[in-house]
């Protein structure tokens, strides 16, 4: 069972909207924490992963975590898979 969090910057970021998007269609369910109003989530997106756009979607299967930002239809298929 995979775990994933999606960190935004609110609703008039089109991309985050994108990828919540399309993660709901394909049956992926996820957490939304708003890094505007969340300031440890926003140092561990901008120093610990090192990300300065979002998304950021992290992955985590049990094993260890993956993660991305900005809009990635290919990572979404593939995790959807996996939770399939």
């Amino acid at each position: 069972m995979l775990t994933v969090t999606v960190y935004t910057t609110g609703p008039s970021c089109i991309r985050c909207k994108m990828t919540k998007d399309v993660m709901g269609r394909k049956g992926v369910e996820f957490v939304e924490v708003d890094i505007r109003e969340n300031t440890a989530a926003r140092e561990y997106v901008v120093e610990e992963l090192g990300y300065t756009e979002a998304p950021v979607v992290v992955v985590e299967d049990g094993t260890g975590e993956d993660h991305w930002s900005g809009f990635r239809p290919d990572q979404i298929d593939r995790i959807a898979a996996v939770n399939a």
